[in-house]
This record gives C-alpha cells, sequence and structure tokens, in this order.
C-alpha cells in the first residue's frame, strides 16, 4: 500500500501543478495571443474531440486495468493485450470512412453557424485518437504501479507544450491558424511520450489470439464506452452545442468560466485517489457502519473545502474579469451557475466510489444516458433564448438531477446518507461568508484587492468552521498547524 500513497500524493501535487499552468493557459494567454475568435474554434475542438474519446479508445483504457491482473501467465497477458490494443480499430476504421466520404456533409452541419469551423473538423476524430490511446498506455502504467509520469504529461507537458506554442504565436513565430494545427502535433507528441514510457516500463509480446473471457471483455468495454460517454458529454456538450446556435467567440468567454468554476472540483479529484481504495475495501468486507461514516466525513471535508474556494471565487470575481480582456465578463454569470451546480456535487463526497462498487453501477450509468439526452435537450432550448446562460442553466438542471438521481440510489438501495446537522450549518457559513465579503472592495490594484480579500475570507470562514467544529477533519488538521506554530 505504500507506492500507492506516496504515488497518490505525487499525483495530486502534479495534478495542482497542472491546474495552475492551465490557469496561465485559460485565463491570460488563450485569449490575449489566440484572438476571441482561434479560442473559441479551440475550445469547441477539444471539447469534440474529448466527447469522442471514450469511442476511439473503445473503454479499452479502464478494461485493461480491471482484467489484466486477473491472468496469471504472461502468454495469458500478451494474448489480453494484443485484443484490447486491437479493439479499438473497430470504432477508428469504420469513423475514418464515414469521415473521409462524408466530410464535406459532417463539416457543412457543424460549420453552419461558424464557418471558419469548416476546415479544422477532420482534426477532432484525430485528437480524440490521441486522446484514447494516450488512456490506453496511461492504463498500462498503471497497472504496473507506474502512474506519476503518465500523470505528468497529461496535468504538466501537456500543457507546458500548449504555453510554448502560445508564445510562438505571441512573438509571431506561427499564426494562429498554425497554432490550431500544432495542436494535434501537441497530442500526438503526448501520446507517442507515454508510447515509449509504456514500452520501457514493460515491453509486451503481443499474440494474436483471442483470450478465453473475451465476451466479458466486450461487455465490459462496451459499459466503458457508455459511462465514458456519459461523463464527457455532460462535461463537454454545452461547448459542442454552442458552435451550433452563436457566434464561436462566446465559446472562448464559456470556456475561461467553466474554467474558473471547476477550480471548485480540485479538492474532490485528490481526495478521490484516497477514498476510492478505502471505500471498496469496506464495501467488499461489508463494513456498512464505517462505511457511512466515511461516506459523512468525506461528504462535510468537501463541503467545507469546496465552500471556501466556491467563495473565494465567487467574492472575487469581478476584481478577476476585470483583468481579463473586454467581452469576457459576458461568463460572471456562468461561473455563479456552473459553481453552484459544483458545490452540490462535492457535497455527496465520496458518493460516486460508493456507486461504482455496487452492483447498481449498470442501472446509474443508464440514468446516465438519458440525463445526457436531457441536457441535449435543454441546451436546445437554453442557448437560443439565453446565449451563454442558457448552456450554464442547462448544465446546472442536469448535473444536479444526475447528482440526486445518484444520492437516491445510495440512500434507497444502500441505506447510507451523508447529510448531517452540520451540513446545514456549513451551508449557512458559507452564505454569510458570502454576504459578508461580496460587497466589500478595496481601492487597490485588482491583483492586490483578491490576495486580501482572499486572506480575510479564509480567515472568518475557516474561523467559523473551527468554532462549531463543522468537520472533525478539518479541525484535526488546524490544530496540528496550530501546534507545529506554537513549537516554533
Amino acid at each position: 500500500m505504500g507506492i500507492v500513497i506516496k504515488q497518490s500524493i505525487k499525483n495530486t501535487i502534479i495534478t495542482y501543478i497542472g491546474f495552475g499552468i492551465g490557469a496561465i493557459n485559460t485565463l491570460f494567454m488563450y485569449g490575449q495571443f489566440l484572438g476571441d475568435t482561434f479560442y473559441g474554434l479551440v475550445g469547441f475542438i477539444l471539447s469534440a474531440a474529448n466527447i469522442m474519446m471514450p469511442l476511439m479508445a473503445f473503454g479499452v483504457h479502464n478494461t485493461l486495468v480491471k482484467f489484466y491482473n486477473e491472468y496469471e501467465t504472461e502468454e495469458k497477458k500478451a494474448q489480453f493485450l494484443t485484443f484490447v490494443l486491437v479493439l479499438p480499430l473497430l470504432i477508428v476504421l469504420p469513423v475514418s470512412l464515414i469521415g473521409y466520404f462524408g466530410y464535406h456533409q459532417i463539416a457543412e452541419l457543424l460549420s453552419e453557424k461558424n464557418p471558419i469551423v469548416y476546415d479544422y473538423v477532420w482534426q477532432i476524430p484525430v485528437i480524440g485518437l490521441c486522446m484514447g490511446y494516450f488512456e490506453i498506455f496511461y492504463a498500462w502504467v498503471k497497472v504496473h504501479l507506474q502512474s506519476v509520469y503518465g500523470s505528468f504529461v497529461k496535468e504538466v507537458l501537456l500543457r507546458i507544450l500548449i504555453s510554448i506554442f502560445l508564445f510562438a504565436v505571441y512573438f509571431d513565430f506561427i499564426s494562429p491558424q498554425q497554432f490550431v494545427f500544432a495542436l494535434m502535433g501537441i497530442y500526438f507528441l503526448s501520446l507517442l511520450t507515454m508510447f515509449f514510457y509504456a514500452m520501457k516500463v514493460k515491453l509486451p509480446h503481443l499474440k494474436l489470439v483471442f483470450p478465453d473471457n473475451y465476451k466479458a471483455i466486450l461487455t465490459y468495454c462496451f459499459f466503458i464506452i457508455l459511462s465514458g460517454s456519459v461523463a464527457n458529454m455532460l462535461l463537454d456538450v454545452d461547448k459542442f452545442m454552442l458552435n451550433f446556435y452563436i457566434n464561436i467567440d462566446n465559446i472562448a468567454f464559456y470556456s475561461v468560466a467553466i474554467f474558473i468554476a471547476t477550480v471548485i472540483s480540485v479538492p474532490s479529484r485528490a481526495m478521490h485517489q484516497i477514498t476510492y481504495p478505502i471505500t471498496a475495501k469496506l464495501m467488499s468486507e461489508n463494513k456498512h457502519d464505517e462505511l457511512n461514516e466515511l461516506y459523512k466525513k468525506s461528504s462535510i471535508t468537501l463541503q467545507v473545502i469546496g465552500g471556501l474556494i466556491l467563495i473565494g471565487i465567487l467574492v472575487n470575481i469581478n476584481e478577476l474579469y476585470s483583468v481579463l480582456p473586454k467581452g469576457y465578463s459576458e461568463g460572471i454569470a456562468v461561473v455563479f451557475l456552473i459553481g453552484i451546480s459544483k458545490y452540490f456535487d462535492l457535497i455527496l463526497g465520496n458518493n460516486n466510489s460508493i456507486i461504482f462498487n455496487s452492483i447498481y453501477y449498470r442501472a446509474v450509468l443508464f440514468l446516465g444516458l438519458f440525463l445526457v439526452f436531457l441536457t441535449v435537450s435543454l441546451n436546445m432550448i437554453f442557448i437560443p433564448l439565453y446565449g451563454l446562460n442558457g448552456a450554464a442553466i442547462a448544465t446546472l438542471i442536469s448535473i444536479t438531477l444526475y447528482s440526486l438521481a445518484k444520492l437516491l440510489f445510495v440512500v434507497l438501495k444502500m441505506k447510507l446518507f451523508p447529510f448531517t446537522k452540520n451540513t446545514i450549518v456549513a451551508l449557512l457559513l458559507a452564505i454569510l461568508s458570502f454576504g459578508v465579503f461580496y460587497y466589500w472592495d478595496f481601492s487597490f490594484h485588482p491583483f492586490i484587492n483578491i490576495v486580501l480579500k482572499s486572506i480575510l475570507v479564509t480567515i472568518f470562514y475557516l474561523g467559523l468552521t473551527y468554532y462549531f467544529k463543522v468537520s472533525s477533519d478539518i479541525n484535526f488538521v488546524m490544530n496540528s498547524v496550530f501546534k507545529r506554530i506554537l513549537k516554533k
């Protein structure tokens, strides 16, 4: 278990570093260096590619992790690996043929509102394929307990390469048009890097023979394709659909707003690496009471941390947008709407870990498919009416309903409940902190204003949280910090 914990810590640090680089790219470099139109185009291409990724990978990245260690001999493992590496071709080849012969029709459909999209549509499946096979080779190193390098490539190296090419645009070494083409090369380079590292970790001996359990593998791949598609659709379908209804510049505004709101989810990603294996262990041992306690603790801890981040974003939102290019302020309402949806999702704690390790996984999966249909329908209704805000409203409704559905499954079917009286207390403290600081501005430079308000909000919010003993885990950490300070 030691190696797992060490790699989880390293992966968490890498995730935060990558997020920081991504913040610089998203908030400042993309808009300033590329311009709104090409930033919007990049946002559309990457969103569409991300939606295609689970399909292009054929669910193999998760299937590899699940089944690999079930095989006892190297020969069986070789058969399995060869089989899963070939599987994506079942999708890639038909998609390639459809794309080649039907390019004009597909491109015209996608570029009806924004003609600039037409010449770049072919990049979507190429980048999607690069993303898919990257995840496959990343899974290969995961099963050999060597995940840190893959995490570095995905979270840090990819963003650094993007930064380099953005600077190339800024210094006129390349044009914005060339950057869009270079983006495809960046994702291919990331794939190539991951491939060579995977071969270094363990060089497989390929053997084209169907494994004995190929039916079980195909079934699992099918469900992973569906689950991955559901998750990615819920994340990116709004940006994809904006292209059909409004000017592509608005996707740039929306992408920035979404990125800001998504900061709230970072603690959840970090905690998931810790709670997922613990949840799986408790469920396998049928320790219901301990699982319920973990559910409650993860819920209130994430609510407190997520609440602090959400308040920090919302009370500083006007100052933050004042340093961004003109026009991006159209996304302020989006930050509020998406931020609220992310906050509600955080309150559910390790809900996803519980469901993924339960027998109800498939039922929730198909529920997710229904909600994807609902999301698309809501976007078709609200985007024409309210533009960017319409997409955010559709996302808020969809994610909230999806979260409620998962909560009900866990509560009704498994008799687990995440909320306590402290859930209400934490919510009230968040509302109070927002009300106190939202209208309180200093007459300084926006960055200084943001820093000062963030410090004051943190002291005020965490001070009240500590006083009312909202989270035992948060209080434990704060007491440990106080003891270290006093010792010094």
